[in-house]
């Protein structure tokens, strides 16, 4: 077992946006929202979690492979950074843990004579429901 993967913060750029949605005049004055881009090839993290977070299906990674985390629910911008880095974290996590590797399993013996009676048994129902002949 792998110890869990730990994001440097020096890795992550935060810049202080413009937040969006209700606050009054707050809302246009402060830039409290937070924007995290975290370059995934130019990070320190192994290899193989590079290439999960890549493959993850998320709209907040790009093409080029940054990961961009909008974070604007709190009034602070030093909690909108908390809260984008553990946001990060568990994306990172997420593309940690290794995939189980499914092993197709067969049918028992027992399982497959059931199916075929039940078949048969259905078959039978709707032959019987055909127009009775002399």
């Amino acid at each position: 077992m792998r110890p869990p993967v730990a994001i440097d913060p020096d890795e992550v750029e935060f810049s202080a946006i413009r937040a969006q949605g209700p606050g009054g005049q707050n809302v246009n004055k402060v830039s409290n929202a937070v924007q995290a881009r975290f370059d995934i090839g130019a990070s320190s993290l192994p290899s193989d979690v590079k290439e999960r977070l890549r493959a993850l299906p998320d709209a907040r990674i790009t093409r080029d492979g940054v990961v961009v985390i909008k974070a604007q629910s709190a009034r602070s911008l030093e909690r909108n950074r908390a809260d984008a880095l553990a946001r990060l974290q568990a994306l990172v996590d997420a593309a940690a843990t290794v995939p189980l590797v499914r092993r197709p399993t067969r049918p028992t013996l027992g399982s497959q004579r059931r199916r075929l009676e039940s078949k048969a048994g259905r078959s039978q129902v709707k032959a019987l429901r055909g127009k009775v002949r002399d």
